[in-house]
């Protein structure tokens, strides 16, 4: 059960696997309790991309018990923020959730060096996300 208080976010892209995996990991660590986070994907892959998990690690953050899930409309229903990442018209769209599209490289397939990049952007964005909706 949500708890209502505190905004919650859901950040899907396809795989779960990368972006949004990243994406939750900094919200969870830079606003700790303050936000209710979660993602999923569209098409679930079997396990969090390495290379964003070596990635994380470098800023300090552990996604080795991370795991991709699949995209529910209940877990749209209960998330007042709806991020995408490349996920396309797979992602439900329910009346009364904030939408946000963020043009994301797709780390799939992609070394560290490639990597960075992409988590750098995810934790700017989501700095700026915190914000806006959950400031100290």
């Amino acid at each position: 059960m949500s708890d209502a208080s505190k905004p919650s976010v859901l950040f899907v892209c396809v795989h779960n696997a990368g972006r949004s995996q990243m994406a939750a990991g900094f919200l969870t660590h830079l606003a700790g309790d303050r936000v209710e986070v979660r993602s999923a994907g569209s098409l679930p892959a079997g396990q969090v991309n390495p290379a964003a998990v070596e990635a994380m690690a470098e800023a300090g953050i552990d996604l080795t018990d991370a795991t991709p899930k699949m995209l529910t409309p209940e877990a749209v229903q209960a998330s007042d923020y709806v991020i995408t990442m490349g996920c396309g018209d797979a992602c439900p769209v329910f009346p009364g959730k904030t939408y946000l599209d963020w043009q994301l490289d797709d780390p799939a397939g992609q070394g560290i060096e490639a990597v960075r990049p992409i988590r750098d952007d995810i934790r700017q964005r989501v700095e700026a996300l915190i914000n806006e909706i959950a400031p100290r």
